[in-house]
């Protein structure tokens, strides 16, 4: 029997100076939010220290299924409308256990 792939997200968003502090304000609660999801295995959100205003980030979760999971949640969070309409760009991968 082999073991589901985990799922990995790498990427960053691009926030606008004008939505900078709402954004961070909001990042703690859906990082924690995040982290107590059954399956996340890691979630991270740092500043890019060569671009201003990007955000990288990188997920880890234990199966397809967690990461779904995790998408719907947080399309219907707070998260979601205050950073709604704002660039992503995210790298989803399978990666073997």
């Amino acid at each position: 029997m082999t073991n589901a792939p985990n799922v990995r997200l790498t990427g960053h968003i691009d926030v606008p100076a004008d939505r900078m502090a709402a954004v961070s304000a909001a990042l703690p609660l859906h990082i924690a939010l995040t982290h107590e999801e059954p399956g996340c295995l890691s979630f991270e959100v740092t500043k890019d220290p060569m671009t201003a205003g990007r955000f990288l980030v990188a997920e880890l979760f234990v199966d397809r299924a967690a990461f779904d999971a995790h998408q719907t949640r947080t399309k219907a969070s707070e998260w979601a409308t205050i950073t709604a309409g704002i660039p992503r760009a995210y790298n989803i991968e399978e990666v073997p256990t």
